[in-house]
């Protein structure tokens, strides 16, 4: 009998490596092929394989039409990012830590538009900037539009960490003398450093690959996005698989950085804490000194 469950254990350990492994290839073979297809060179983008050549990453850095896009990308991105990080951080504070009587309703309302489909945005976004405010599409109402779907992945991050932090440091600051500028430059903002870092990678990746509400609302500039997609209604060329694999390693090293400033974030303080314990002059021997049972006074 226990042959027998052992076998059958051992079988569905087996169908789900297997499951899982496909999951994986499923996902990643796509990847893996496009990036073997921007060094084929073959003109046709496809198989079959004729020889390796990096010729389609030097006309792509070579297409001015591909560079304006990269740089509109860009410039959006950062200025997304950045709108999307100080609104969210301040929206974040009141959101976790004021005594409102309906916070679950106005967490709700606030990322509200993580649940909207991008194409109920853009339109409306759209509808409202033409129509209403009479205003010409551009860069700016791209930013702006791209910060309202972005905002809310911001506030969800900063007011969790929010929640986390345990009060009584700040008050043992305000205890010791911490104004509140002091103790919000000194022991809040050090301790959401890691949310804050996470929130604008975050931002930053959406706002880069952000489609549906940029198509909408850019008017007559084009991002890389953009550019990808107008090129591939007219078939896929090697350029194409070039562009889409950098951007593909760009994803992945904003990944990497945001990994990596993360882990040197949690680990600052406790090599700071060792350093401070090794600068320690060691005890000697003896026994410790009496106190007397007068307190000396604070200094003024």
């Amino acid at each position: 009998m226990l042959e027998v469950v052992s076998r059958r254990a051992r079988l569905v350990r087996a169908a789900f490596a297997l499951y899982g492994a496909g999951v994986y290839l499923f996902v990643f073979a796509p990847i893996a092929v496009l990036v073997l297809f921007s060094f084929n060179a073959n003109p046709s983008g496809a198989f079959p394989i004729t020889g390796l050549t990096t010729k389609w990453y030097r006309e792509m850095f070579n297409d001015y039409e591909l560079q304006d896009a990269f740089w509109a990308s860009l410039d959006v991105a950062v200025q997304v990012t950045v709108i999307s990080v100080l609104v969210g951080t301040a929206a974040a504070f009141p959101l976790a830590r004021a005594r409102m009587r309906f916070r679950n309703a106005v967490r709700i309302g606030v990322t509200l538009p993580i649940m909207l489909p991008g194409l109920l945005i853009g339109i409306s976004l759209l509808v409202l900037f033409t129509t209403i405010l009479d205003l010409s599409l551009s860069r700016r109402t791209a930013v702006i539009g791209q910060s309202i779907f972005t905002t809310p992945f911001v506030i969800l991050l900063v007011a969790a960490r929010l929640q986390t932090l345990d009060r009584r440091v700040e008050w043992a600051a305000g205890d010791l003398g911490a104004d509140t500028l002091r103790r919000l430059r000194y022991v809040v903002l050090p301790a959401l450093l890691p949310a804050l870092v996470a929130s604008a990678v975050l931002a930053f990746t959406l706002s880069f690959d952000e489609f549906i509400i940029t198509l909408f609302l850019i008017g007559g500039d084009q991002t890389l996005p953009l550019y990808i997609f107008t090129h591939v209604r007219y078939g896929i060329t090697p350029e194409v698989n070039a562009v889409a694999s950098l951007f593909l390693l760009g994803s992945f090293a904003a990944l990497t950085l945001a990994l990596a400033c993360s882990t040197a974030l949690r680990s600052a303080p406790r090599a700071s804490r060792g350093r401070r314990r090794r600068a320690r002059p060691p005890r000697t021997g003896g026994s410790r000194p009496r106190r007397s049972g007068r307190a000396s006074p604070l200094p003024r």
